[in-house]
């Protein structure tokens, strides 16, 4: 056994993962099956979940695979269940599932802020519901893990709900982890920024400045957009026993955007934290 298999202690324990059959979820998934780790999953794409299917089975990995809403307590409640049925324990839980769309706060309604509300906030306490006892009566701790965003810790313009739930996710993840500490159980949460998934493309990064490269060197400081096991690594790792004195906290693997708070790497300026004028007057041919 390896120093890492060794400390990490994931080889035989039970992963809960919500929204865990495509992009950032499968990366997840995928990783912790490799340390060992049985995943159950349950995601509302039904393609995603047929390829998560065939990837189990051509490998032989014991898995459970349920298609289903998160947001629906009951079909959430299923999935938790059939874990219990197969295995009879639970080490980990990854709420993954989340979404938005881009909107003027004023030019919301609230069918949408609950729309909202559900798909970032209520089933994630829907999920700590079902997996906080579980975790008690196996007497071995556990570890909760949600995937935030960086629009929990700045002002997110067109996103307020969103950004909201989000900020939510992460003070009800620090209250957690206090009341559940003496139970050995952990609650820390995963804040990326800029990482290209199918959902993100969804949205819309207004111009697409953020898919070319000098686009993404402007703003972010390590230069690259985020890959998928950029976030997936943070998720062993908080999964892990090498994490075992952590929780109530959040990481951050953003490239250094929280931290540049504002500031960019101008190609010929270098970092400030507004737009050159050379920027601002390119289009109205002052310049």
């Amino acid at each position: 056994m390896g120093w890492f298999e060794e400390r990490g202690g994931l080889a035989g324990g039970v992963a809960v993962v919500t929204g865990g059959a495509g992009g950032l979820g499968r990366a997840i998934v995928t990783d912790l099956a490799a340390n060992r780790v049985r995943p159950a999953v349950l995601d509302l794409d039904p393609v995603a979940v047929a390829e998560l299917r065939k990837f189990s089975a051509e490998r032989d990995l014991d898995a459970v695979v349920h298609h289903g809403d998160a947001r629906d307590p009951e079909v959430l409640a299923a999935l938790f269940d059939a874990a219990d049925a197969r295995w009879g324990r639970l080490d980990i839980l990854v709420n993954v599932v989340g979404g938005t769309f881009r909107a003027p706060f004023t030019d919301t309604r609230p069918k949408g802020w609950d729309a909202l509300l559900r798909t970032n906030l209520t089933h994630v306490l829907h999920a700590c519901h079902l997996a906080v006892p579980r975790m008690r009566a196996g007497g071995r701790g556990g570890s909760i893990i949600n995937i935030t965003t960086i629009e929990a810790h700045r002002a997110a313009p067109g996103f307020a709900v969103y950004s909201a739930a989000k900020a939510a996710v992460e003070q009800f993840a620090r209250t957690l982890a206090v009341e559940v500490a003496p139970d050995g159980i952990r609650v820390n949460n995963i804040a990326p920024d800029f990482v290209p998934t199918p959902n993100l493309e969804r949205i819309g990064t207004g111009d697409n400045a953020m898919t070319d490269p000098e686009g993404v060197k402007v703003a972010i400081p390590m230069g690259r957009a985020g890959n998928l096991t950029d976030i997936s690594n943070c998720a062993v790792f908080l999964a892990s026993g090498l994490s075992s004195y952590l929780t109530g906290t959040t990481l951050h693997p953003d490239g250094g955007t929280r931290a540049s708070a504002g500031w960019f790497n101008w190609p010929e300026e270098g970092w400030a934290n507004h737009a050159p004028l050379r920027v601002l007057r390119a289009g109205d041919g002052t310049e």
